[in-house]
């Protein structure tokens, strides 16, 4: 396994600022706000002489909410599997009272730990190191992680402390990624934290728990997956903090990324209108789909048929999508969903051989021909895949751009049931081939220019 590094320290020291420094990425959510931090981020450390893996946590301020709570039990974990620990602290506010609180505990685990000063600009530690001497955990470094100055050298000596790991040794294949969408306060936690079997990001009762995107990779009867928590999307007009829109960009990024999205809808809420535009950016990003519809437990026969029927009238453009009821409290119907991701996406990622796509092509139009267009029949001659993920299927034949949107339904949904395509968009692009008189308006035929001599001919016979 490869080592793990740990970053710890109360809210708004930089944490998140030197994990995208060390995995040279931006996958922490970075601000001036404190608390944005709320679980566990694992990302592949870049800068240093060897890999290993490090982990970003919520700030610990020991204010004793439920959801800070729930958080240091996140920030726990962490430091239980940590092979070494970043005790991070603020140069510019100095050592406080959490910080000392913080330290005990750290003492107490009897792991390596290295004291990190960060935003050390202009900061004389000879002078300024007094008070962070008195924690007891050794000599500081001193760092500024949003320039970098400091980082390599400190990084350097935490790997040189570490046990040797064997070269090409990695974290794994990222396997089916999984992004799980949905409005505020849906159960998307509480689904990933049951797909997982344990409790590995926070989940509270309250809108807006998740503010970042969360990768989570595992392993599930020895296949390997990578499930995306992410933060509940509002309508624009109800985004109203810098801080919640960069988490609604995080969740649209997610969605671009991942191979295969659960869209998480609330039984006892209903369809809203925030659950139509979130399924609609699914739609456009072409990516496989399941929909889970969750807190089914408790419904009563007739709350259930209300809700299907719902469903179908609000959102009938994911009628390719299959649709799983579940309760994530609870764990029903949650482990059928891993059979339904492994279909969809073996439909997204289908070859789709040439030959066959080109005979499906012309069973449906020998038994639907295409409309007219300016007294000619537009022809459609052959198809080719294009992309996977989702199947693109490229049409070729004559005014293709004529194609009415209803035809192209058609022809879909042809290739749909001809292909098992299941739980994945499809989409059609027609080329047209070129037109060899096209400019050329003005200019004979050579059968018109025979014709025309011929007729010339005939003409100047019978005038002599």
């Amino acid at each position: 396994m490869l080592p793990v590094i740990t970053l710890v320290g109360r809210p708004n020291v930089g944490k998140s600022t030197l994990f995208n420094r060390l995995t040279r990425s931006r996958d922490a959510l970075v601000a001036d706000q404190p608390g944005l931090t709320r679980d566990r981020q694992y990302g592949v450390g870049r800068m240093g002489s060897k890999p290993y893996v490090v982990v970003d946590t919520g700030g610990i301020s020991g204010e004793g909410s439920d959801v800070v709570l729930l958080m240091e039990q996140q920030v726990r974990a962490a430091i239980d599997e940590a092979d070494h620990i970043l005790f991070m602290l603020d140069g510019k506010t100095g050592c406080t009272g959490g910080d000392e609180e913080i330290a005990a505990q750290l003492r107490r685990t009897g792991k390596p730990i290295s004291l990190v000063i960060n935003k050390s600009e202009n900061l004389d530690l000879r002078l300024a190191g007094a008070e962070f001497y008195a924690l007891g955990l050794g000599e500081p470094v001193a760092i500024a992680a949003v320039h970098g100055r400091g980082v390599r050298s400190l990084i350097d000596g935490v790997l040189s402390s570490l046990p040797a790991t064997e070269e090409g040794e990695g974290p794994g294949e990222k396997g089916i990624q999984i992004a799980v969408v949905g409005r505020p306060n849906v159960g998307k936690s509480t689904l990933v934290n049951r797909m997982l079997g344990e409790e590995r990001v926070v989940a509270f009762d309250q809108p807006g728990t998740t503010r970042d995107s969360v990768f989570i990779s595992f392993s599930r009867d020895d296949r390997p997956y990578t499930l995306i928590d992410t933060a509940g999307v509002r309508r624009r007009a109800r985004v109203t903090e810098v801080i919640e829109k960069f988490s609604v960009i995080k969740t649209l990024q997610a969605i671009e990324q991942a191979n295969v999205i659960l869209l998480v809808l609330d039984a006892r809420l209903g369809v809203g209108e925030q659950d139509a535009t979130l399924a609609g950016h699914i739609l456009e990003s072409g990516r496989a789909l399941v929909v889970a519809i969750n807190k089914w437990d408790g419904l009563d026969p007739e709350q259930r048929e209300r809700v299907r029927e719902e469903v179908e009238r609000k959102l009938p453009f994911l009628d390719f999508a299959p649709r799983q009821l579940i309760s994530a409290l609870h764990g029903s119907g949650v482990g059928d969903l891993f059979p339904l991701v492994e279909r969809v996406y073996a439909s997204a990622t289908r070859n789709l051989p040439t030959p066959e796509l080109t005979r499906v092509l012309e069973l449906a139009v020998q038994e639907h021909q295409p409309p007219m267009v300016r007294g000619r029949r537009i022809k459609l001659r052959y198809a080719h895949q294009g992309g996977r993920n989702p199947p693109i299927i490229v049409i070729h034949g004559n005014q293709t751009e004529a194609v009415p949107a209803t035809y192209t339904r058609y022809l879909v949904k042809r290739f749909r049931k001809a292909f098992s395509l299941h739980g994945t968009p499809v989409r059609l692009e027609y080329r047209s081939g070129d037109n060899p008189f096209k400019g050329r308006k003005n200019k004979l035929t050579k059968r018109q220019v025979n014709k025309r001599q011929r007729l010339k001919k005939f003409v100047n016979k019978k005038g002599r």
